[in-house]
């Protein structure tokens, strides 16, 4: 069995999902992994064990990062270095990434309009998990960060599994088991786990970081996790006329 962990960014351009999928043998060395990050950085800062590694929170200290919130070089070099361990340790276990996304601008210019965001990558994420499953000879259950609409998302996942997902190659999704299963990220190492590989792909595709050095550091972190990546895209609608966004690189120099 596997265990895919689910969590989205986004932006007012590309909303984007990512699905880390982690075989059962290795769901507890990874949480383990990711509990030491946290008490590694509890024994040299003022932050709590418990503390959630959560992408936006490490950058801009907040949250339960609020107390290295000093502005000064060695704290910003210090949350990176926490990010930093976080993504090793991702990196270090047997998973793989898939991203999905979606480009908003075209969605939005669709004179047939266009399901909610969420929805539509949600579905498409849904198919190349169980198209990455399937390859395994393996079974998935799927466990996301909780969100509004929950209860809609799994009658849709319902559908899906009943009627196919629709569009030219319409997938019953026959690998993947149960429900999608909604969780708390503060409760869960794994979708945080989810969230930090999110966060950093979005930062890195919007090319938000207009200082070099940011952009170096942010290709570093991403290097960790990028051996680890099966697949990644982002859906524009035909009706686009702006450029197609570029997913993180898989080897960033």
């Amino acid at each position: 069995m596997l265990l895919t962990y689910v969590d989205e960014s986004y932006d007012r351009d590309h909303y984007w999902m990512v699905a880390l999928v982690v075989a059962e043998k290795h769901l507890r060395p990874l949480h383990h992994a990711l509990d030491s990050v946290v008490a590694k950085a509890a024994d040299h800062y003022p932050v709590d064990r418990h503390a959630e590694l959560h992408g936006h929170a490490l950058v801009q200290a907040r949250d339960g990062w609020t107390q290295m919130g000093n502005k000064g070089h060695n704290m910003v070099r210090a949350r990176i270095g926490v990010y930093a361990d976080a993504m090793k340790a991702i990196g270090a276990h047997d998973v793989r990434v898939i991203v999905r996304g979606l480009d908003l601008r075209a969605a939005g210019a669709r004179t047939d309009g266009c399901p909610p965001p969420h929805e539509v990558v949600l579905r498409h994420l849904l198919e190349q998990i169980c198209d990455h499953v399937q390859v395994r000879d393996e079974l998935a259950l799927v466990i996301a960060d909780e969100i509004d609409g929950a209860d809609d998302h799994r009658r849709h996942f319902r559908d899906y599994q009943q009627a196919g997902t629709g569009g030219s190659v319409s997938n019953t999704l026959p690998c993947l088991v149960d429900t999608i299963h909604f969780a708390p990220s503060k409760a869960s190492r794994l979708l945080q786990a989810a969230d930090l590989i999110a966060y950093l792909h979005r930062r890195l595709v919007s090319g938000q970081d207009g200082d070099p050095r940011a952009r170096r550091a942010n290709e570093k972190l991403w290097s960790y996790v990028a051996p680890r990546v099966a697949h990644q895209d982002c859906w524009i609608p035909e009706q686009s006329t702006g450029p197609r966004a570029k997913p993180a690189p898989t080897n960033p120099a």
